[in-house]
């Protein structure tokens, strides 16, 4: 639930910081009107305005890709960067080694990440959480007693 609870508050920031620059290329171009009543919109009479507005939306555009790209690398369960990327497979020896993917660890031992390197098959990203690390050493160390 914390997981997509960091992700829900980056996208609230990102709105706020989108609704921000937006508002703030509106009070620097104000709408101008031409007759008693009509005001024309300023993105089609108003090179500063339309060129504000054209690097606005590639801004808000990388800004979702980058929170999307960001929530995909962090641990579901502490939220902490994912790391120690390690290169498994081989695309000489599928049959035995298994398909080219990488994964990333969670340092608190939380799980582990497996990402294909090819995605062609519609194979997603596969999360799978680890219980605790501890208890996993001691049942091995007490096996070999």
């Amino acid at each position: 639930m914390k997981y997509w609870g960091y992700l829900m508050v980056k996208l609230v920031a990102a709105a706020g910081l989108i609704w921000v620059a937006w508002f703030a290329v509106r009070l620097c171009f104000p709408r101008h009107s031409v007759f008693l009543d009509q005001e024309l919109d300023p993105f089609t009479h108003d090179l500063g305005y339309t060129a504000a507005m054209m690097l606005i939306i590639p801004f808000c555009g990388g800004l979702i890709y980058w929170i999307a790209w960001d929530q995909r690398y962090r641990c579901r369960t502490c939220l902490r960067r994912l790391r120690m990327p390690m290169a498994t497979g081989s695309w000489k020896n599928m049959m035995f080694l298994g398909q080219p993917r990488t994964e990333y660890i969670c340092v608190y031992g939380h799980g582990t990440l497996k990402v294909p390197e090819l995605q062609l098959t519609g194979e997603t990203s596969d999360w799978e959480p680890h219980d605790d690390i501890w208890k996993e050493l001691e049942s091995l160390e007490a096996s070999k007693k």
